[in-house]
């Protein structure tokens, strides 16, 4: 169990780290944040800042050596160099590391999703422009083209109405994968927390809505054609947290089908559309990713109110974001960023319809 007064160490800048900062600071620890771009809004709620690139061994090194903790608050933090410095995290990283690998590969993710009872789309790899052709002929259009790394909030993907659009795709250079476009009625997100000795809890499913491949909207009940295949989720995500030994905070994402759930991708860490459990829950995710790295009793999931929905707040939708406070109903969340550009996350606001 690590002591209150101990150091958290966050490897990644943004706001999620932020959040979890905030977390930790009430049940009484120190937060060291670990960023290569010194405009860090974590930083800026947190006790230490080290502003150094992820390829910096002895900087990485330093930062883990100070900890008593670490953890990372977004997917693509390089594994080579945390490997580079494995005695330095010996027995201080959480989740694994492992998580990571297969986070940062969307085929690498399909597969291991598969091994373990999920269901993806369809999916072929695709290294060549031939290579796009032929997997466009075997799985079929409409489809989508990602890059298997580095993509995120819609960045990295291009969508295929027919094999003629192939043509016009420049392949980035990079491996790339190719899914078959599924049919859903519904998005849902899965998000646990395990804890050290194994223990796992849930949050209730959101219903979430995208807009230009950025989560949009998360609302709380969710439908009955998300509520019918919850279970079902639930236990693949358990059963991926199970084998890789994972401590934290867990999301996976899916869609719902009329053949069931289908594996959309899995998320590492704590999650967009689990922010309205600050309010919402008697224990928010970032509390209880706190809880589980440190190895805290975990706190209840249970949803506190019969109803909610969280939006986020984007580009310019945050620069009257204040006016939102006349609707007594309504939580602000602002991060700090000083700059709001097209497609930036710059904060949410969840609603809780007062009693």
């Amino acid at each position: 169990m690590i002591r209150p007064g101990s150091t958290i160490g966050i490897l990644g800048g943004g706001q999620l780290g932020r959040m979890m900062a905030m977390a930790a600071a009430q049940l009484g620890y120190r937060c060291h944040i670990y960023a290569p771009d010194r405009e860090s809004v974590a930083a800026e709620v947190s006790a230490e800042f080290t502003c150094a690139a992820w390829t910096d061994t002895a900087a990485l090194a330093r930062f883990a050596d100070a900890c008593d903790v670490v953890t990372f608050e977004f997917e693509n933090v390089p594994v080579a160099p945390l490997a580079e410095i494995g005695a330095a995290l010996e027995n201080k990283l959480a989740p694994h590391p492992r998580a990571l690998e297969i986070a940062q590969d969307r085929l690498r993710e399909k597969n291991f999703a598969q091994e373990f009872g999920g269901r993806p789309a369809p999916f072929c790899a695709v290294d060549a422009a031939d290579g796009l052709h032929a997997a466009i002929e075997r799985v079929g259009a409409p489809g989508i083209l990602k890059t298997c790394s580095d993509g995120y909030d819609g960045k990295g993907q291009w969508r295929i109405a027919d094999a003629r659009d192939a043509d016009a795709i420049r392949l980035p250079q990079q491996q790339t994968v190719y899914e078959g476009l599924v049919r859903f009625s519904a998005e849902f997100s899965v998000i646990l927390v395990r804890g050290q000795d194994g223990e796992t809890r849930f949050w209730d499913s959101s219903e979430n809505s995208h807009e230009d491949g950025i989560l949009a909207r998360s609302s709380l009940p969710a439908s009955d054609a998300i509520a019918a295949q919850v279970d079902e989720a639930r236990a693949l995500a358990s059963r991926i947290a199970a084998a890789l030994g994972y401590v934290g905070v867990l999301t996976c994402e899916f869609f719902a089908t009329e053949d069931g759930p289908v594996f959309n991708e899995m998320a590492p860490r704590v999650h967009n559309s689990g922010h309205w459990s600050i309010e919402g829950a008697a224990t928010s995710q970032f509390e209880n990713h706190i809880r589980a790295i440190c190895g805290l009793p975990l706190g209840s999931t249970a949803t506190t109110v019969p109803a909610l929905s969280m939006t986020n707040l984007i580009g310019d939708d945050a620069l009257d974001a204040h006016a939102l406070l006349q609707d007594e109903a309504a939580h602000v969340h602002l991060y700090g960023k000083r700059e709001a550009r097209e497609g930036r996350k710059m904060g949410h606001v969840t609603w809780i319809p007062l009693a």
